[in-house]
């Protein structure tokens, strides 16, 4: 293989293994077995086990914040209905079987002091994901957007924690009922555009 694709094929079984037994419990050396390479050449992509796990966090924050933009923009049109279907993508992430609850949350689990490195990884994903949300709300022009947008991450973030704990997804789709209740009394805030008057004047 390329060095690319070694790079590649080291982070891909780290974040597997790290999925299905966590960041400490996974070592080095059972990385280097399951990727079927030397240790050398683990060691010649990263310097250290926290190079890894930072490695295959950065790698993993961008698969899914572009797979899940690009789910709600082919599934809905409307602003506010891409906001119920980022709970749609969230019902996909559940119910794959390799699903042991949030990458982000369980590395900042393991490292939870908040200058380590890790938990700053996690943090940074959930600040993006945060910040996707507050992108859609004023999309959708919501009458406040980023408590809106807060509102829906709380309700991933429950959804996710739920699912871990039962295994299925209906803490998802709960959610976003949840979700589509808070747009309708969102929608209930907005001002209605007087065109009565609007036509009254022009009528003068």
């Amino acid at each position: 293989m390329r060095r690319s694709e070694i790079h590649g094929h080291l982070l891909d079984t780290a974040l597997r293994l790290f999925n299905q037994h966590g960041y400490h419990a996974t070592g080095i050396d059972l990385i280097i077995a399951e990727a079927k390479v030397a240790k050398t050449t683990l060691y010649r992509h990263f310097e250290t086990k926290e190079d890894l796990i930072l490695a295959a966090l950065e790698r993993r924050d961008e698969e899914d914040r572009v797979a899940m933009r690009a789910f709600v923009e082919q599934r809905a049109s409307d602003p506010a209905e891409r906001i119920l279907a980022t709970f749609d993508f969230l019902e996909t992430t559940v119910r794959d079987k390799q699903f042991r609850g949030c990458i982000f949350m369980n590395a900042a689990g393991e490292h939870k002091d908040a200058v380590d490195p890790v938990f700053r990884a996690a943090l940074m994903h959930k600040r993006l994901s945060l910040a996707y949300f507050e992108e859609l709300a004023h999309a959708a022009g919501l009458a406040e957007p980023k408590r809106s947008a807060n509102e829906i991450n709380l309700l991933h973030e429950g959804a996710v924690a739920v699912a871990q704990m039962t295994r299925t997804a209906e803490p998802v789709r709960q959610a976003k009922r949840m979700a589509q209740q808070l747009l309708e009394v969102e929608r209930s805030l907005l001002p209605i555009p007087d065109s009565g008057r609007g036509a009254a004047t022009r009528a003068f």
